[in-house]
């Protein structure tokens, strides 16, 4: 959500940010829309003010025998009421227009964030790593002889239809070591307080994260009216939803390892092949509360909390700062860890590790205590992945692949694994 006031201060700033964002003007619809709300609210204070002086007057009439004005100063009275009455309903109309719209439009974008359109103008930050070298042409994950049968789309489709993966034997328990893995780093390592958070949520904590309104379509939502969440960013970040949190409790930085569910929409046709585009899957999140002085920093912080793991799996990547109209709705600046997967002779996107500044926070009202006293100010958050468990998994099923079809798995993994290196070609650990 954006601070009208600023809007009012500079809107040609704003609107060069909207510009950044592919949009066009807006400051003009929205500082009219304001200007009428303010209108409505200032006359309807008049109204009130001419009210109370007519109420005050209407017993002095009564007590000086003067029907005439007694009757005048009532019918005022009442005139009054309803005219107060019409001008709260257009100030509330007013609002939750002025709302709508401003609900409407992406986070504006930091002045380093590079200029673009989409995908082809994001800039690559670093790179990590040597794609591996193979002597045959690598296989993609879903036709690796060690996954086949262990990986099963044909049973999932029966139950659940297209876009969902029944994972068995070795290979669940490859997923699990991964997420296990993953939080175990997270938490002991990097210091993120682990939380097991629910997967249902109410429709104000999609608000609040900004999944509502304008993303409804990408979630499912029960007939109970709760919705499923799209990654534990939601239920993370709303811990301190409508909260005035203390400023030397920042920052709060959690994890979660959650079920994640998308509907996908408008995905057609986009990664049909495997499971690297489901609609439920796993994800170690990252979640960042921070003061707003330190959340570019923390944005940093996070990208190598995520880049670790790869680093200490052995795959290699390369990390990219998304361009402005490349960027998710509500983020200020996204650092995107793309993985190299040999089965696509590609860079995938394994983690996106975003900074929304203030954006969340209004939607949310999360606001902290300075500690030398003053106003509560707005808290910046941020979220990332750390990582997409999956994705991984394909990772390294790719990149450890051998010639026979079986996978050397990466050492750091082996205590997960009590002590198996490799998946053989028959689907087993040994």
């Amino acid at each position: 959500m954006h601070d009208i006031r600023a809007i009012r201060d500079t809107p040609d700033a704003f609107d060069s940010a909207m510009a950044r964002r592919g949009l066009p003007p807006q400051s003009p619809t929205i500082l009219a829309l304001d200007e009428e709300r303010r209108a409505c609210i200032t006359a309807a204070e008049s109204a009130q003010a001419a009210r109370n002086a007519a109420s005050k007057d209407v017993g002095k009439a009564k007590a000086s025998g003067d029907a005439a004005e007694f009757e005048r100063l009532r019918a005022l009275v009442s005139e009054k009421k309803e005219e107060i009455a019409r001008l709260e309903e257009q100030a509330k109309e007013k609002d939750a227009a002025l709302t709508a719209l401003l609900e409407a439009l992406p986070n504006l974008p930091d002045a380093d964030v590079p200029d673009g359109k989409d995908e082809a103008d994001n800039v690559e930050l670093r790179r990590w790593g040597t794609p591996p070298a193979f002597g045959f042409t690598p296989r993609e994950h879903y036709d690796l002889t060690a996954v086949q049968g262990n990986m099963d789309f044909e049973t999932a489709a029966k139950l659940s239809g297209s876009r969902f993966v029944m994972l068995k034997g070795a290979v669940a328990r490859l997923h699990r070591a991964l997420a296990q893995f993953m939080l175990d780093i997270q938490t002991v390592e990097n210091g993120l307080t682990e939380v097991n958070t629910p997967v249902l949520v109410l429709e104000e904590a999609m608000y609040g994260t900004a999944q509502l309104p304008k993303f409804g379509e990408d979630s499912y939502q029960t007939r109970e009216g709760w919705w499923l969440i799209p990654t534990s960013e939601v239920p993370l970040t709303n811990i301190v939803a409508g909260e005035i949190v203390e400023e030397a409790s920042l920052p709060q930085r959690y994890t979660a390892h959650s079920l994640c569910f998308r509907s996908e929409a408008g995905s057609a046709g986009r990664d049909t092949s495997g499971m690297l585009r489901q609609h439920q899957f796993e994800k170690v999140e990252m979640v960042s509360i921070t003061h707003p002085d330190h959340s570019r920093d923390e944005l940093d912080r996070m990208t190598r909390c995520a880049e670790n793991i790869l680093e200490r799996l052995g795959l290699a990547y390369r990390t990219m700062v998304l361009c402005s109209g490349d960027m998710g709705f509500g983020a200020r600046r996204t650092h995107d860890i793309e993985v190299w997967l040999p089965g696509q002779d590609t860079y995938r996107e394994i983690s996106s590790v975003s900074v929304c500044g203030d954006f969340q926070a209004r939607r949310m009202n999360a606001r902290f205590r300075p500690e030398g006293g003053g106003k509560p100010e707005f808290l910046h958050t941020l979220n990332g992945s750390g990582l997409a468990v999956g994705r991984c998994l394909i990772a390294v099923l790719e990149n450890g692949q051998q010639a026979d079809g079986s996978v050397d798995l990466p050492e750091t993994l082996h205590p997960y694994l009590g002590g198996k290196t490799r998946l053989a070609s028959d689907g087993t650990l040994v």
